[in-house]
């Protein structure tokens, strides 16, 4: 009898248990660990030292699949402090775990370790990772592959194989020692010296033919290319010699199928594509080549791969080469951009704001400071600047994130303006004015649940250019673009509310405007900023706080134990 009653009680306790369990793990938990160090690498026939994340360049793949929950512990073995952003994860609820420098946390400091909690939600697809201070993200970086949960597939036909391919810029300097020095003059930082896919410059660079990066195919295959663009300073244009692309997806989210001989991909973006190998066996160079619409230096090198066809066949004399729109094409960028249209299908629904509670609009331009006697190498020996309305951020030495949550005073400014301070022909003949930007550290403070409409206006003052602008914790819809000075009236009735690209990083056209709308169900402390690197070092940056909405699932999560202290 005794001996039933524990079965008895031991059934109902394993009962208990497994009907429990789906609760305590309805996600699959992942375990990573960086080893930030000093690697020494060689390209270009260079040979230096860089900061890198377990001796790689680009750093490990993080696998997961949607909902999941990645612990990564991050150990600086390097010589100076950095962080970890998770580019693209909306963290709900988690801005302790974001990583932007002295925005939601402070560094790590050298011989200091600290464990990330990466919480996945509704992405799917690819997204990545990188530092977030100063320019450390040119060597810190890796792709993060999302596959689709357990017993759910892709919206189109699995492919045969996967691969990660990530642009990047490499920099024969040292690209501390690069923004220091840009930063003590006050002129434009040194351009990288190649661009590099999975690490390797490739032909035509000097000292690269030899380890160019290769890309095995069979032929009649398809394969999904997660492409990630990792530069620091330039848009790039992408192809492959005979073969047409299929993207899929943009920033962890399903789009339209687009079928193009190239993309246009900006620092920060990252794409799905699929790639049929259905052309004569033989090596195809894949390359990529600078877009830049600007007056400002820029690297023109191109960097390239090869698709190589497995099998036995004669090579060719000639590799072929993709034909690449010229670096100046806008129409070329804009034919691909303005194609992209979320997939909007009933599995995977939109659900755009159509009812605005905040409405802000914000003027980006690249500015100057004076300094005295014309010391400094900008124009007119000023010092470069950029700002968003008028102020050009300042970094506070304390994280905004702790002076918010801890109500720490003269850390930050709740005033960030809705507008621009005053209103001129943005894109037009700017003035004097315009050319001096207020410096502060300014938010803007969100009503949680707020239907959020964020109007990009690009400006003429300065420098004019694109400029890729990525918003923290966040997917939002890209609902609009144009050129010229946008009208309240006129513009919005130009907007596709039907079926916008869900992102994270949106282009805001040279002398154009782009906006972006989303619902604001993520409390915390979120940055914006120019993901141009040199312009998010001169102050084309702002902070967005939610707030807290009324019950406790709708707040900002309680700090972890063990956050970088503040030095």
């Amino acid at each position: 009898m005794e001996i039933n009653k524990i079965s008895f009680i031991l059934g109902i306790l394993g009962f208990l248990f497994l009907n429990a369990t789906p609760r305590c793990t309805a996600y699959n938990v992942h375990h990573y660990s960086f080893i930030l160090r000093e690697t020494n690498f060689t390209r270009l026939c260079t040979t230096k030292s860089m900061f890198t994340v377990n001796g790689q360049w680009p750093g490990p793949t993080i696998h997961v699949r949607k909902g999941d929950r990645a612990f990564v512990n991050v150990h600086n073995n390097g010589e100076y402090g950095v962080t970890i952003h998770w580019h693209g994860v909306k963290q709900p609820r988690n801005p302790w775990s974001d990583g932007p420098e002295n925005i939601t946390q402070c560094p790590i400091q050298p011989g200091k370790n600290f464990t990330y909690e990466v919480i996945f939600s509704d992405e799917e697809g690819t997204l990545w990772w990188h530092a977030h201070s100063d320019w450390s993200r040119a060597t810190i970086h890796g792709a993060i592959v999302i596959l689709p949960k357990l017993g759910t597939s892709y919206p189109f036909p699995k492919p045969y194989a996967e691969q990660v391919l990530i642009l990047a810029e490499w920099f024969n300097g040292d690209v501390k020692e690069i923004i220091e020095n840009a930063t003590a003059t006050g002129g434009d930082p040194e351009t990288s010296n190649a661009y590099a896919i999975n690490g390797q410059p490739g032909f035509p660079n000097n000292c690269s033919n030899e380890t160019t990066y290769r890309l095995p195919v069979r032929r009649g295959k398809t394969y999904l290319l997660r492409l990630v663009n990792s530069g620091m300073n330039e848009e790039m244009f992408f192809g492959i010699a005979k073969h047409n692309l299929t993207v899929v997806a943009q920033d962890g989210a399903y789009i339209k199928p687009i079928t193009t001989s190239y993309i246009m991909i900006t620092p920060g973006q990252t794409m799905d594509i699929l790639l049929t190998a259905n052309q004569a066996p033989s090596h195809y160079y894949m390359a990529a080549s600078p877009f830049f619409d600007s007056n400002a230096p820029y690297d023109s090198s191109n960097t390239s791969a090869i698709l190589q066809y497995t099998g036995t066949y004669t090579l060719p004399a000639s590799i072929p080469y993709p034909t690449l729109p010229n670096a100046t094409d806008k129409a070329a960028a804009d034919n691909f951009t303005t194609r992209i249209r979320a997939l909007a299908s009933p599995k995977y629904p939109i659900d755009v704001p159509k009812k605005i509670d905040t409405r802000i609009i914000i003027a980006v331009s690249v500015n100057q400071i004076l300094c005295a006697n014309a010391s400094c190498s900008g124009p007119n020996g000023n010092r470069l600047s950029a700002s968003l309305n008028n102020i050009s951020f300042v970094t506070p030495k304390i994280d905004v994130l702790q002076a918010y949550y801890r109500s720490l005073p003269k850390v930050f400014t709740k005033d960030f303006p809705n507008k621009p301070p005053y209103e001129f022909n943005y894109t037009g003949d700017v003035g004097n004015n315009t050319i001096y930007p207020s410096l502060g550290t300014n938010v803007t403070l969100i009503k949680y649940g707020a239907a959020v409409e964020i109007v990009f206006q690009g400006t003429n003052v300065g420098n004019a250019e694109n400029h890729p602008m990525h918003l923290h914790g966040f997917s939002f819809y890209l609902v609009g673009t144009g050129y010229g000075n946008y009208n309240a009236t006129t513009s919005p009735k130009t907007y596709n509310l039907k079926d916008p690209p869900k992102v994270n990083t949106i282009g805001v056209p040279k002398n154009g405007w782009a906006t972006i709308r989303f619902i604001a169900d993520n409390p915390g402390v979120w940055f914006m900023h120019c993901h141009l690197e040199r312009h998010a070092s001169w102050g084309m940056d702002t902070v967005l706080i939610v707030k807290n909405g009324p019950t406790k699932e709708t707040s900002i999560r309680p700090p972890p134990a063990h956050l970088p202290i503040c030095s």
